[in-house]
């Protein structure tokens, strides 16, 4: 079985510009946990193929995610939600601390490949696009 601790530092930075630490991985899903700092808005992007279902585990923010019917929900800690693939998303943090969420993406996240890419989003970002 495996298990991994949190790590102090981010692993690496998202596409969204989210940081991000990476934790455990199987043949299925994967998991990692997302930070975005105080006062900070990601970059709008959309997975190709994965899915992800988000916890939030710290902080206070927003979630844009775009189609047909576009909706905002509002992130707080207990707060879970669904991404689909192929689903535009950007979210912000709009508290007073960093807003952080645990993440699991089915099918695990792909390492040899580009699977987030860039969207429309309706808020002006604030951090960089990361490699992911």
């Amino acid at each position: 079985m495996d298990s991994i601790r949190l790590p102090a530092e981010p692993d690496v930075t998202a596409p969204d510009g989210s940081d991000v630490r990476v934790l455990v991985r199987s043949e299925r899903g994967s998991m990692a946990h997302f930070e975005l700092a105080a006062g900070q808005t990601s970059q709008a992007v959309q997975h190709r193929q994965v899915e992800e279902l988000w916890f939030v585990v710290r902080g206070e923010g927003e979630m844009w995610l775009g189609g047909d019917a576009p909706v905002v929900i509002a992130l707080e800690v207990g707060v879970s939600l669904r991404i689909p693939p192929g689903t535009p998303f950007q979210f912000r943090s709009t508290g007073p601390g960093p807003l952080a969420a645990i993440a699991v993406t089915m099918p695990p996240w792909p390492l040899d490949r580009e699977e987030a890419v860039a969207a429309e989003g309706p808020w002006t970002p604030s951090v960089l696009r990361g490699g992911g």
